[in-house]
């Protein structure tokens, strides 16, 4: 669990060529069983000049899972149980503004969600809780990674609004035409639950949207193919690992807990008294609130 004293361990969800990182060391892929079932795959535990980081295949390697197939709650447990304290997720996104051409990194700081297939709490009847979402990424976090993809040279923008539709169809153009209206900079599939998980296991989270697409709103460009995609995402996978490894030296010296409260979100979120909570589900979430229970 995140403490004062726990120094940083970097978890990254993303695809295949997030995870090909040249320096990393020691790598080992660990299987990890969690109250949940199964995460999407195995995770990759190495050493990064000396920082420790975990990668998780979000849709497994290979890409055999959907967007509304995937385990939100066994990925982000596994990775709390293997130790992460951070994480970082990196995913591909369609365009909702003209000015976010393919290529660009939107650091997203916030979400709406449009899903409706998917788990999005830990919490069950006889244990519940209700975290904040107002501010749904770590502050801490999108700063360090605007301040890396500038040193890297990467196309970004801090700051923007991820749409996450339930998918795994593309929008339809009314579809895209209410979210443009609606103000939103970026749609993808596979940001929420993460996010509203990862705030409830207490983890500091961060999306980068990398755009391959203008979804289907712009006449200039065709509707979303998905060989269009691959393309783009296989130029922006370079990039990304440029920006794992320039951001990374920037994560591996904190010494305290987040100052923007991401590792004590449960501090004055659990609502059931402690003599009402159902000792199964206790036992269960252990993995994930066990700091918030011996408060």
């Amino acid at each position: 669990m995140a403490q004062t004293s726990t120094p940083p361990v970097i978890g990254i969800i993303g695809g295949s060529g997030i995870y090909d990182l040249d320096g990393l060391k020691a790598k080992e892929w660990r299987r990890i069983a969690t109250p949940f079932g199964e995460p999407s795959d195995e995770l990759l535990h190495g050493e990064l000049d000396g920082q420790k980081m975990i990668f998780l295949p979000r849709h497994g390697r290979g890409h055999k899972r959907s967007p509304s197939d995937l385990n939100y709650r066994a990925n982000i447990c596994a990775l709390k149980m293997a130790g992460a304290t951070e994480i970082i997720s990196l995913s591909a996104c369609g365009s909702l503004k003209e000015n976010l051409a393919p290529g660009t990194f939107v650091i997203v700081d916030q979400f709406i969600d449009r899903t409706f297939a998917r788990v999005k709490t830990f919490f069950e009847p006889g244990l519940v809780a209700h975290v904040s979402m107002a501010h749904p990424t770590c502050t801490r976090l999108g700063e360090r990674l605007a301040a890396a993809a500038a040193a890297a040279k990467i196309p970004h923008v801090r700051g923007g609004t991820y749409l996450a539709m339930e998918g795994p169809q593309f929008s339809t153009l009314a579809e895209s035409h209410l979210y443009r209206s609606w103000g939103c900079d970026v749609i993808g599939m596979t940001n929420l639950p993460e996010a509203k998980l990862a705030r409830e296991a207490e983890l500091c989270y961060a999306t980068v949207a990398m755009v391959t697409d203008y979804d289907c709103w712009h006449e200039d460009h065709g509707a979303v193919t998905v060989d269009e995609v691959i393309r783009v995402l296989l130029a922006n996978a370079g990039k990304a690992r440029d920006l794992v490894k320039a951001v990374t030296p920037t994560l591996s010296g904190r010494s305290h807990v987040c100052d923007k409260g991401c590792h004590h979100a449960l501090d004055s979120a659990i609502i059931t008294a402690p003599d009402a909570r159902d000792p199964a589900v206790v036992k269960k979430l252990q993995p994930i609130i066990g700091r918030a229970l011996a408060l």
